[in-house]
């Protein structure tokens, strides 16, 4: 089977839950799938991350001039998809479009992309450039969607909610899970873990938490608790870049908190290996790779309750609602002050997160094309934007 994957996620320096499942799932689908030949597509604004390949694959580069080159290839690419006789061509990013006569499997990684219109642009900017993208992004996913052969998710929450926004069966709506990094596990090395808090000034015991996700809830949760455990512990916020909500910063101006930019992965594998607990609210997730990376890790883990987060931690975690700093504080102060607990919770966070990888995700998605090539079932078309 030649299969097509377009991994210009890989060519663009992006960063973010997309970027992880094509880093890693495309190599991981190259070491498995070694009877298939495989054509990546990419374009020329970067080189592309997947440095050497093997002999069963190719990478084509797309020219990219500007931003609207991936528009321009968005439409086009199909030429050369067709020229590369595909028989299976995979989009993970939510959308794409084949020529005639080849099979189409993209992931959709979550419902926003394919929720009312109004819904979709309620919580962003209203900049005319935001609002064109939210609704190039919106038109392409469901013009995409009705001509898909297959469809991917990465939980059964997103499964359901795809389901519920467009004419798809269930059945035709398939997981391939996320996973966190090859590679990604405890640091049990004390000289490493001690450098690391010697390097970042972390002083006392903390409690990790993503700055990007809900800071409000946990910073109000912090001032919760007895003055003699925030005393003994700090907060460390770690964030891609430091546009971030006041309440982390004035949580830092306290000196609550530590605020880490940027970190290499090794070092966060170290801070997530160190934490008291790594803390979740987050407002929603399609997979919500985060919590698993700190199970990984040996962090118990405090998160919302909201999206796909109860099935992915799968009873490993405390959960609370992600506006609720009264049950995160009283989550902390037992995970800070009971060992027991947090023994429990770390033994049952190892188990959760050894259920996870990409070996197995690469299994599915290659058992998904072999489906996708040998019937064609016509899904659905979407759901009319009347009702938006």
């Amino acid at each position: 089977m030649r299969i097509g994957i377009d991994v210009r996620y890989l060519s663009h320096g992006l960063v973010g839950g997309v970027h992880t499942y094509v880093s890693q799932l495309v190599p991981e689908l190259l070491r498995q799938g070694q009877e298939h030949e495989f054509v990546l597509y990419a374009d020329t604004k970067r080189p592309c991350e997947l440095g050497e390949l093997p002999p069963h694959a190719t990478l084509r580069y797309l020219p990219w001039q500007s931003p609207m080159s991936s528009i321009y290839l968005d439409m086009s690419m199909r030429r050369q998809i067709a020229q590369d006789r595909i028989d299976v061509m995979h989009f993970p990013a939510n959308y794409g479009f084949t020529s005639p006569g080849t099979r189409c499997v993209i992931t959709l990684h979550d419902e926003i992309n394919v929720l009312p219109l109004r819904e979709i642009i309620r919580g962003h900017p209203k900049r005319a450039r935001t609002m064109a993208m939210m609704i190039y992004l919106h038109l392409c996913t469901h013009a995409a969607v009705k001509r898909a052969d297959l469809l991917l998710t990465v939980s059964d929450y997103s499964r359901r909610a795809i389901a519920r926004h467009v004419d798809v069966p269930l059945e035709r709506i398939l997981i391939v899970h996320v996973a966190p990094a090859r590679g990604w596990q405890r640091v049990e090395d004390v000289q490493v873990l001690a450098d690391i808090r010697q390097r970042h000034k972390l002083s006392k015991p903390f409690v990790l938490a993503d700055a990007l996700k809900n800071p409000d809830t946990l910073v109000r949760a912090w001032r919760r608790l007895p003055d003699e455990l925030r005393a003994r512990h700090q907060i460390v916020f770690f964030a891609r870049h430091a546009d971030l909500r006041a309440s982390v910063h004035e949580a830092v101006e306290e000196g609550a908190a530590t605020l880490l930019v940027g970190l290499p992965r090794a070092d966060l594998m170290a801070l997530y290996s160190l934490a008291q607990a790594f803390v979740f609210p987050s407002w929603f997730e399609g997979f919500g790779v985060p919590p698993i990376e700190a199970m990984v890790c040996g962090a118990p883990v405090i998160a919302s309750d909201r999206g796909s987060i109860p099935e992915i931690t799968g009873g490993a975690a405390l959960l609370c609602g992600a506006e609720d700093d009264l049950a995160i504080a009283r989550h902390l102060g037992d995970l800070l002050t009971m060992p027991e607990l947090a023994a429990q919770l770390r033994a049952a966070g190892f188990r959760r997160g050894a259920e996870f990888s990409w070996p197995q995700n690469a299994r599915k998605a290659l058992a998904a094309y072999q489906i996708a090539s040998q019937s064609r079932p016509a899904l659905p078309a979407t759901k009319t934007t009347a009702r938006q």
